[in-house]
């Protein structure tokens, strides 16, 4: 029998972990209904199985993909995840189509993968790195990205 994957840890190593790094409820991560709205160009919708619901744009899926090349890029640019590349200044910028998938499908039962116009087909977006960087108001206040109260 085998004993990988599994790690036990102290009290002490579990209090250092930061937020990002504990693991989540199984019915956080568990979808009870997703949506890629492919047709209307909008983006991703997910019922969770705990009650939450998320939305991302399909832009802000795109500039998040969590393939090893698109975080690689992320991290020698210092921008965050779903963040936009800068655009350069010329004189006449050329237009580029918003960014939208061709198809998307299940990667087992932990995981979706899309297929983008642009040809980039490597990212994996697992269920835990979706509810992780979920973008409703409610999420985005409690990371400390907005301010105020939340919706």
């Amino acid at each position: 029998m085998s004993h990988e994957g599994i790690r036990i840890s102290s009290q002490e190593e579990r209090s250092r972990e930061t937020p990002s790094e504990r693991p989540l409820p199984r019915i956080a991560i568990t979808p009870d209904k997703v949506r890629v709205l492919i047709t209307e160009g909008k983006g991703l919708e997910i019922d969770w199985a705990d009650g939450h619901r998320s939305t991302w744009g399909f832009a802000w899926l795109r500039n998040a993909c969590p393939c090893a090349t698109c975080n690689d890029e992320r991290n020698q640019q210092g921008r965050k995840i779903g963040q936009p590349k800068a655009k350069p200044a010329d004189l006449l910028p050329m237009y580029t189509p918003p960014a939208k998938p061709a198809s998307a499908h299940a990667v087992g039962r932990y995981a979706l993968q899309f297929n983008w116009l642009d040809g980039h087909t490597a990212g994996i977006y697992s269920w835990d790195f979706l509810r992780r960087n979920c973008q409703c108001a409610e999420c985005k206040f409690a990371a400390g990205e907005t301010t105020g109260t939340p919706n």
